[in-house]
């Protein structure tokens, strides 16, 4: 379950980003490199800000984590 509300935000942040840096300023396509940069980070580290936050408010850890995206 983890893993797909990780997948469903991770997505709508991305497409968000982008269309702000369309419609408002090309500089919140930083905000997408932020989000990649996470993830690799994530793959290294098996550490993701985004399930710590999830599994607090209590998402249940199905087997899956931002490491196995």
């Amino acid at each position: 379950m983890l893993n797909k509300y990780f997948r469903v935000i991770v997505g709508i942040m991305v497409l968000l980003s982008v269309v702000l840096s369309v419609y408002v300023s090309p500089n919140w396509m930083w905000f997408t490199v932020f989000i990649g940069v996470n993830l690799i980070q994530s793959a290294f580290t098996k550490w993701c800000l985004l399930e710590t936050i999830l599994v607090k408010l209590g998402v249940k850890k199905a087997g899956g984590s931002c490491s196995s995206c």
